[in-house]
C-alpha cells in the first residue's frame, strides 16, 4: 500500500511524540496522533509510570482527548497514527470507537523484543476461565442480568 505524504507526516509525528515521551522520562516510548478531516485533533503518549495507571496508554489517552474535543464517544471519519502496533487493551478501545482506519509503525514483535510482550494476553483471551492464569469466577449473574433487562427496555437510552 502507498501512502500519501500527509498520512506519512501523521505517522512522523506520532513516532516523535514516542520518542520525545522517552527522552522526557514520562512513559513508553509510544505515541498516537487522531485525525479528523485531515487535521490533528488529539494527540497522546503512554503515562503508565508518570500516573501510576496501567490503562494510560498512548491510544487511550488519545482517544479520550479526542473525544472531548469533538464531544462524543465516537471516532468516526477520524483516523489514528499509533508509533505500535496496539496492545490488546489499546486495539478493544480502539474498536469501540470506532475510527476509520488505524495505521501502526512498529510491530508487536518489535515492542516484545524491548520487554512490550502482549502475546500472553492474546493467548489467555483464548482460554476458558478455568484455564487462565488469573482465577477468573462468574458470579451472581441472576442478579446483576437486572441492569441489563433495564437497558434492554430503556427507550431513552443513547445507544453505542
Amino acid at each position: 500500500m502507498t501512502f500519501t505524504a500527509q498520512q506519512n507526516s501523521f505517522m512522523r509525528e506520532a513516532i516523535r511524540l514516542s520518542e520525545e515521551n522517552v527522552r522526557s522520562s514520562n512513559g513508553g516510548p509510544f505515541g498516537v496522533v487522531i485525525v479528523k478531516d485531515g487535521v490533528i485533533i488529539s494527540t497522546g503518549v503512554n503515562e503508565v509510570t508518570r500516573h501510576n495507571d496501567p490503562t494510560a496508554h498512548a491510544e487511550i489517552n488519545a482517544i479520550r482527548a479526542a473525544c472531548r474535543v469533538l464531544g462524543t464517544f465516537s471516532l468516526e471519519g477520524c483516523e489514528i497514527y499509533s508509533s505500535c502496533e496496539p496492545c490488546p487493551m489499546c486495539l478493544g478501545a480502539i474498536y469501540w470507537a470506532r475510527p476509520s482506519a488505524l495505521f501502526f509503525a512498529n510491530t508487536q514483535q518489535d515492542a516484545a523484543a524491548i520487554q512490550f510482550d502482549d502475546q500472553f494476553i492474546y493467548q489467555e483471551i483464548a482460554r476458558s476461565h478455568a484455564d487462565r492464569r488469573l482465577p477468573t469466577y462468574q458470579m451472581l449473574r441472576d442478579e446483576a442480568l437486572q441492569a441489563f433487562r433495564l437497558w434492554k427496555d430503556d427507550e431513552t437510552k443513547l445507544a453505542y
